[in-house]
């Protein structure tokens, strides 16, 4: 693949910027990462890419395009030739819609909440989100009881949306030891050709 021009504008501690990174890799695409930081993205610059002052934000030539399942929809079907990470069929497509649903959902919820409170102070509930974050599990470890992957037989954008924050769970004190069939997902994700780990944090004492 020729040279690209594609800027990826985030954290390396940011699981929304993280899917974005893996599916990059994933399919080969070269990009330019640029450090965010929270300072940077109440600037009259970074506002300019995203008025929200939100990361993830790509820039692709002249296209700039924020949110992280956004620019996964759009990376899969700019750059993925073979077709294989956001299918094509109806159910096929439905089923992916379903966990990115999940991902800006139960998943931002619960272990990506807790995992902010837990780590930094953001403001919320701990309990709760942890709560949101047991019964995400279980749904899903239940779901993975008889499946490889989230969506399709195949890795898909649904599984690098959900991954990140699932596997850095325990950083918001939720063990994943209980579930079996999550923690054998994640390897399988851990295991795609150009996969990178998000940084671990410890938490603080209790």
């Amino acid at each position: 693949m020729s040279e690209s021009t594609l800027s990826l504008y985030g954290s390396t501690l940011s699981g929304h910027v993280h899917r974005v990174v893996l599916l990059l890799r994933t399919l080969g695409v070269p990009y330019r990462f640029v450090d965010a930081p929270r300072a940077v993205r109440s600037t009259p610059a970074f506002l300019a890419l995203n008025p929200l002052g939100q990361i993830p934000v790509l820039q692709d030539g002249d296209l700039v395009l924020a949110d992280s399942n956004a620019i996964l929809v759009y990376l899969a079907r700019r750059y993925d030739a073979a077709g294989t990470w956001l299918p094509t069929d109806p159910l096929g497509q439905a089923r992916v819609q379903r966990f990115l649903s999940l991902a800006a959902g139960e998943v931002a919820f619960g272990p990506a909440a807790a995992r902010a409170i837990t780590l930094w102070g953001y403001p919320g509930d701990a309990g709760a989100a942890r709560g949101v974050a047991a019964r995400l599990l279980r749904f899903l470890d239940d779901h993975l009881a008889t499946r490889r992957f989230l969506a399709a037989e195949t890795p898909t954008i649904a599984d690098l949306a959900c991954y990140s924050y699932v596997a850095h769970a325990p950083e918001g004190r939720i063990p994943l030891e209980p579930y079996k069939a999550v923690c054998a997902w994640l390897a399988r994700v851990e295991a795609l050709d150009g996969f990178v780990h998000l940084p671990r944090t410890e938490p603080p004492a209790a």
